[in-house]
This record gives C-alpha cells, structure tokens and sequence, in this order.
C-alpha cells in the first residue's frame, strides 16, 4: 500500500510543483489540464482551461498529487490549509535545513529550523502556495540532544 497526499491550488498547482520538483529533486510524471478531458465529460469555464485536474510529482519512491480547485469544487480551497502537514525525513541535517530554507522562502516560518530534544534539526513553515511544511532529521544512533 502506498498514501499518497494530495495538494489542493487555485491554479498555482503546475508552479508548485515544479517548485516542489527543483527543491525536492523529483520529477513530474502527470501535470493533465482540464482542457484535456475528453469530449464534454468535464466541461470547465474557459478561464480554467489550462488549470491541472491532475499532477503527480515522484522523490525516489514517495510521491505527492495536486490539482487546482474552485471554491464551487472545493468548498475552503481558498481558506489558509489547517489539520495537515506535507513532512519530509531525512538523516542528513544539512539537507533538511536547505529544504527548509527553499521551502520557506516566500512564505512564512511557523517554527524557525533548529535542533530540538528530538531531532538534530527540525522546521515548520508554510510555502508561497499556503502549503504547510514540516522538515525533520532522524537522529543517528550515536546522537545526544545539547540544550543551549
């Protein structure tokens, strides 16, 4: 079995997943406007043409989807996301800071980048799409919190 989470846009779904794929080192393997569906199985107003109904961006074997959604589809889209975080792992402090740094950049930091009692180095944040993000580094065996 595999979760997969999906992010909801208003039409910033392909630059933000694009983002995603430059600072995570994935690779989009979807990104299906709604202007391609077939026939009138799915008509859309013109102005969301070339929004995506569909995009999946794989990092190594873990992967997100998105779409972009009216407030008439998706009753809060437009609201600030709460009850969820996208959270990447790592054992390497240096990256988890630099996904932290990238992911932050533009918007805002909801706990800044540091070690805590449980991790050697951790962060919350909310991206320039309202996507909120934690990053956290799995301790290694050998790792003893310092409290300053």
């Amino acid at each position: 079995m595999k979760i997969v989470t999906s992010l909801s846009f208003q039409g910033q779904c392909r630059e933000a997943f694009e983002f995603y794929a430059k600072v995570l080192g994935g690779k989009i393997t979807a990104s299906v406007p709604y202007s391609a569906a077939p026939g009138d199985e799915m008509p859309v107003d013109e102005r969301y043409k070339d929004w995506l109904m569909h995009a999946w961006l794989d990092v190594g074997d873990q992967s997100l989807m998105g779409a972009d959604m009216d407030v008439q589809w998706a009753p809060n889209v437009d609201k600030p996301k709460n009850g969820f975080d996208v959270t990447l792992h790592t054992d390497d402090v240096g990256q988890a800071r630099r996904w932290f740094e990238q992911l932050s950049e533009g918007g805002r930091q909801t706990m800044p980048f540091a070690e805590t009692f449980w991790s050697p180095g951790f962060g919350g944040c909310v991206d320039k799409f309202g996507i909120p993000w934690m990053i956290n580094t799995v301790p290694g065996p050998d790792w003893q919190y310092k409290p300053a």
